[in-house]
């Protein structure tokens, strides 16, 4: 393409779909052929999801999932999760029913609190500025009454507002550091309207202000947003054990593998390099379920990664010990979830999912996602300290190598065979095929 495109988003979809397979694609019948290949046939359905975003073309399908047999507060939960990673929902489901028969997951919700704040500049004489926020601070909450009413109705609301001098990061920078409930949503818009009107009550009553002076009045606001970062927002969830109820096949000899269990959480403690890969294993646990039940899964991880260096270096999210011969493995996230509004009223399979949950509240989610992260890490932990990660997670790829060869009925049986007994790697079976195929 040698020039910018106009007028683009004014295209029908057909159009769009047509100038970028002739624009991008030697054989654009192809593309188009492809693209269509995946809209639903369903033309109502098809409408709903092309409305989700902008410029839509198609559907990009991942697997959903459900990991069944997981046991949550003493109430089995068969869970969704939408990955297409080899064997997550594998691990999750072996997690699940390894804990069902010893205790099961407890799962407790410690805050629900979510952050908003207004950025702006103010030149000025600093006492002036608290006199005048103290003055003020009951009109943020009486001047928002109309969009917080159904809010309170539903036990929500502004909690609380602060003024923060920030100067000693950037000259002149302070900041309305808001907090709020908002209950069974995740509140994005919510709490940007409440925080974009305090914006507004801020400048109006600044310029009327008598104590400032005309540079003190004109206060600049930069930008009025929530925060994805919501350290006082957190769920933990946990198990435990007896050190010798935790043998089973793989682990013949339960007080080893609990010492060596918690070594590897240590080792991701202090080693952030460790640390990394260890809490993405927690994350994709996490993300499944958020994915499945129409949450943003990319303000979860942004929230999560800087919970987890909140201590100034990035560190594990799980912790484990033995103490008085119990085995003890748990995690405390930070997770500010909905389940009404946004895609969990739009999206078909997103209602789905939250009916298999039962319909749960926001905390009750929170809960449900932080297990399944936690029975994720137990999974690659065990995997990793006993047989190796590899082993299982090569097999689950097996058939997507398989499915990249194109491979037949009988040589799938073949290769099957063949790797049940030894190591499977992507150039091992390719090689194995073409041998086959040589025969």
């Amino acid at each position: 393409m040698n020039k910018a495109v106009t007028g683009f988003s004014k295209l029908s979809k057909e159009e769009k779909i047509s100038w970028i397979a002739s624009t991008y694609f030697s054989n654009p019948g192809n593309t188009i052929q492809l693209l269509k290949k995946y809209w639903n046939s369903d033309e109502k359905l098809q409408k709903l999801h092309d409305e989700f975003i902008e410029n839509t073309i198609s559907n990009f399908y991942i697997p959903l999932g459900v990991a069944p047999n997981f046991v949550i507060n003493e109430k089995n939960y068969t869970i969704p999760m939408a990955i297409e990673e080899s064997s997550v929902v594998a691990a999750a489901s072996k997690s699940a029913k390894f804990w069902a028969t010893r205790g099961g997951f407890k799962a407790t919700v410690l805050n629900t609190e979510k952050i908003g704040q207004v950025h702006f500049i103010y030149k000025g004489d600093i006492s002036k500025l608290e006199l005048f926020f103290a003055q003020t601070k009951s009109k943020f909450f009486s001047e928002t009454e109309s969009l917080t009413k159904n809010m309170q109705q539903r036990g929500g609301g502004i909690l609380d507002i602060t003024l923060e001098d920030k100067t000693q990061l950037l000259p002149n920078y302070f900041q309305l550091h808001a907090t709020f409930e908002t209950k069974d949503s995740m509140g994005a818009n919510f709490i940007n309207s409440c925080l974009e009107q305090f914006a507004t009550i801020l400048k109006i009553e600044a310029q009327a202000y008598e104590l400032f002076s005309e540079e003190e009045k004109n206060i600049e606001v930069v930008m009025s947003i929530l925060s994805n970062y919501v350290p006082n927002c957190i769920v933990r969830a946990e198990v435990s054990c007896p050190v010798e109820a935790l043998a089973e096949k793989h682990i013949p000899d339960p007080q080893a593998f609990a010492e060596r269990f918690v070594q590897a959480v240590q080792i991701a403690e202090v080693e952030p390099f460790r640390a990394v890969t260890h809490n993405k294993g927690i994350m994709n646990g996490i993300d499944a379920v958020i994915l499945a039940t129409g949450n943003d899964f990319r303000a979860v991880e942004a929230g999560v990664h800087a919970y987890a260096a909140k201590k100034g270096q990035y560190s594990s999210l799980s912790h484990a010990k033995i103490e008085n011969g119990i085995f003890s493995f748990w995690l405390e996230v930070p997770l500010a979830l909905g389940t009404v509004g946004g895609l969990t009223t739009l999206h078909p399979l997103v209602k789905l999912s939250l009916e298999m949950l039962e319909n749960p509240s926001a905390k009750e989610l929170m809960e449900i996602v932080a297990v399944a992260g936690l029975a994720q890490n137990f999974a690659a932990l065990r995997s990793l300290t006993t047989t190796g990660i590899q082993d299982g997670h090569m097999k689950m790829h097996l058939n997507n190598i398989l499915n990249q060869l194109e491979a037949t009925n009988e040589e799938r049986h073949l290769v099957q065979k063949h790797f049940k007994n030894h190591v499977v790697s992507h150039s091992g079976v390719v090689n194995f095929v073409n041998d086959l195929r040589k025969k």
